[in-house]
């Protein structure tokens, strides 16, 4: 089961039916992994509706006994008419655990003829449906205290939960209800106590729907980021880096929250904080040592077990972090982490089309893990036995294992000069030999039986890691990494877009659909508004420009400001929610509150500014009371207190004093600040920034604003350095 952050709703105000008692606690479980479907199909004896959906998590379940159904009006109707309950099941391709259940639960013929007969039964990918996702979610953290997948959860056919769970076993065992125990109870209960089971049901729905309507605006307290920064360092693991203890999540927005305020502070401890997480997991079993990548989070408090699976958006959400450490402190190998990972993807996570796929299994041959450990015979049977003893005191593999079997995950815990002392090598024959060690080890690991991939495209997703390969264009100077997040990002606005121009939020084999949501949106204009800082083609400020009145007009609370999740053209749920908090994801609404003032900045535009402005004040009481939860809307908050910077650059790309001060720009840790190119292609009707402003005699010429004041132009990188500095 995978934790979650504690929602906002109380536990005693839902609480469980005590006719259900029977089904007890569900059982805790990581979320994972799962095979992906062999490419040729065997035979199957059955084969259900979700043979006909495109996500592959709903296709691994497409030939259970159980009679499955995708969320639709099919579903939804038949447990109208029949007035049968819903047991509706939620997961994702990547989870172990659900995994584990399709096999113990789901494809028993016992099992399946129970629901069968009592349910409606409905399978969701929750990274096609968030939505939905995030409303049951919150059902279940409320009446079980933790949350996770699979999510397992009963609806009435008016789609009000009255009972949930994560995990549950085939068979009762220690107190633990098993799953056809749960469904014996919940069908009897729906039989005998269907008014109660209603009420409850319609209570949760009524409470989700004041919540999303609640007034939550306030003035944002001038001492919020000083608050930020002390509750940050609270919970600091000063040993091993990051936030809190075990299981650990990279939490990226706090760790970049934490750069602006060490930068606005000076606050050593800040920075420390920084390089602490960002070195303890670039070390650790987190990080995929031989190939770049990490995986989703650490079991453990010392980032040495991952969950092995590898998502899209944890990496596409480090490597800015990684990037912006780069900058801000000159460590190479902040560089060096965030070149790796964006290999990665490039190799690995690309589909035919130019998008980026979802994710890679944590499983192989139905073994979690199995294609990243190893065990130290297998390092010496490639590598030989000198270097292979060499390589396991490197990588910290012993005959006990640090995993399971006595095989263990590659880390990098003892420094390099240490390694080398205690093996008796000289560190630059050491060095030298484990870089050739990599490259065999990773070639051998390319023979085995690979984990499975999601390549469905989320637009969502892909949205992040545009921006990250467009930053990591900038900072990096690879023109690979700004050509594939052009590629992903015009075939996410061509190809996934509606007739009227919204956006579809997912795709796979050429088929978009579903509604998009405020993520998609929000973090589609961010990517666009780092191509423009990256190529400073006007053309992807003009996309972005495009999308954000779309935004604006279907996701706004006019009322209370702020976003729902869901636009006004989504299918009416139980209730539309915001989701303001950051979580694995940072908050759409707080993405866009930066997406709006840079846009202000760039287009001139007051209003854009005006609607941040409402947006970071209609989240102003929840951020006063707990600042870390909005480590997004801080960076918003941040980029406002420090009074962003204009930076204009005239002159022609490829001209070499032009290209010196952009590299100045980048590699100066200022990220309050809009960055623009007066050139032949300029657009400077779109881009007000841009008027009058020649390149000089030089050819060359820089510009530097704040606060509605302007710095005499420079004409050569020296003099930027300066402007910037101040």
């Amino acid at each position: 089961m995978l934790p979650l952050r504690t929602t906002t709703t109380a536990r005693a105000r839902v609480g469980c039916l005590a006719i259900l008692a029977l089904a007890g606690p569900s059982a805790t479980g990581r979320s994972d992994p799962q095979d992906t479907p062999p490419m040729t199909a065997p035979t199957h004896a059955h084969t259900n509706r979700l043979i006909d959906e495109t996500s592959p998590y709903l296709l691994q379940h497409a030939h259970n006994p159980v009679d499955w159904y995708p969320w639709g009006p099919e579903a939804l109707e038949r447990a109208r008419r029949e007035q049968k309950p819903i047991f509706l099941s939620i997961g994702y391709s990547a989870c172990h655990w659900c995994h584990v259940m399709e096999r113990e639960s789901f494809e028993s013929e016992d099992t399946a003829a129970i629901m069968n007969e009592h349910f409606v039964n409905v399978k969701v990918d929750r990274e096609e449906r968030p939505d939905l996702d995030e409303i049951y979610m919150q059902y279940v953290q409320a009446t079980t205290g933790s949350g996770g997948w699979p999510m397992s959860v009963f609806l009435t056919p008016e789609l009000q939960p009255f009972f949930g769970g994560t995990y549950f076993p085939p068979r009762s065992l220690y107190g633990r209800a098993g799953f056809p125990d749960v469904l014996r109870s919940v069908a009897s209960a729906w039989e005998t106590n269907r008014e109660q089971i209603t009420q409850h049901g319609a209570r949760f729905a009524e409470q989700l729907r004041q919540q999303a309507a609640r007034d939550t605006s306030a003035a944002v307290d001038p001492a919020v980021l000083d608050a930020s920064l002390t509750q940050l360092l609270k919970v600091f693991d000063e040993q091993w880096g990051g936030f809190g203890g075990a299981p650990k999540f990279p939490h990226t927005g706090d760790v970049r929250i934490m750069l602006r305020h060490w930068l606005r502070t000076g606050d050593s401890r800040a920075l420390e904080c920084v390089t602490t997480t960002l070195d303890r997991m670039r070390q650790g079993g987190i990080y995929d040592h031989l190939q770049g990548g990490f995986a989703r989070y650490s079991t453990d408090e010392k980032w040495l077990i991952p969950h092995f699976e590898k998502m899209l958006y944890d990496n596409a959400l480090l490597v800015p972090a990684y990037l912006e450490a780069h900058v801000a402190t000159g460590n190479a190998d902040y560089a060096t982490v965030a070149r790796e990972c964006l290999d990665w993807t490039l190799l690995e996570m690309v589909t035919p089309e130019g998008g980026f796929a979802s994710t890679i299994d944590a499983d192989s041959e139905g073994v979690e893990g199995e294609f990243y450990v190893w065990r130290p015979e297998e390092l010496e049977a490639v590598l030989g036995n000198k270097v292979g003893a060499w390589a396991a005191a490197w990588y910290g593999v012993t005959q006990a294992g640090n995993f399971e079997h006595g095989k263990s995950a590659l880390w990098r815990h003892d420094p390099p000069a240490e390694v080398a002392r205690e093996l008796g090598v000289p560190l630059d024959e050491l060095t030298a030999a484990m870089e050739d060690a990599r490259a065999r080890l990773l070639a051998n690991r390319a023979e085995r039986v690979p984990p499975g991939k999601d390549d469905k495209v989320l637009a969502s997703w892909n949205g992040l890691m545009i921006s990250a390969m467009a930053q990591g264009a900038q900072v990096l100077g690879d023109a690979r990494y700004l050509e594939a997040a052009r590629r992903a990002a015009r075939y996410v606005l061509e190809e996934m877009r509606q007739e009227d121009g919204r956006l579809y939020a997912t795709a796979r084999g050429g088929h978009a659909h579903l509604n998009a949501y405020l993520d998609d949106y929000a973090f589609l204009i961010q990517g666009c508004l780092d191509l423009y800082e990256t190529d400073f083609d006007p053309g992807w400020l003009e996309r972005a420009l495009e999308l954000n009145a779309i935004l604006e007009q279907n996701f706004a609370d006019e009322e209370n400001g702020g976003y729902f999740t869901t636009g006004d053209n989504h299918e009416q749920l139980i209730a539309r929610v915001k989701s303001p908090h950051d979580g694995a994801l940072p908050s759409g609404a707080g993405v866009q509150a930066l997406n709006l003032l840079r846009l202000a900045e760039l287009t001139g535009k007051g209003p854009l500014a005006q609607r941040a402005e409402r947006t970071i004040l209609s989240m102003g009481a929840m951020v006063n009371r707990y600042p870390p939860g909005f480590s997004q809307l801080l960076q918003a908050v941040d980029y406002l207190a420090a009074g962003p910077r204009e930076v204009v650059i005239a002159g022609e790309p490829d001209h070499p004093t032009v290209r010196a001060m952009l590299r100045e720009v980048r590699g100066t840790f200022r990220p309050q600040r809009v960055v623009a190119l007066a050139h032949a292609g300029a657009d400077a009707d779109l881009v007000p920034l841009l008027s009058d402003r020649d390149a000089g005699e030089g050819g060359a010429r820089a510009y530097v604003c704040r606060n509605y004041a302007c710095k005499l132009p420079v004409d050569d990188v020296e003099g930027l350095r300066e402007q910037l500095a101040e």
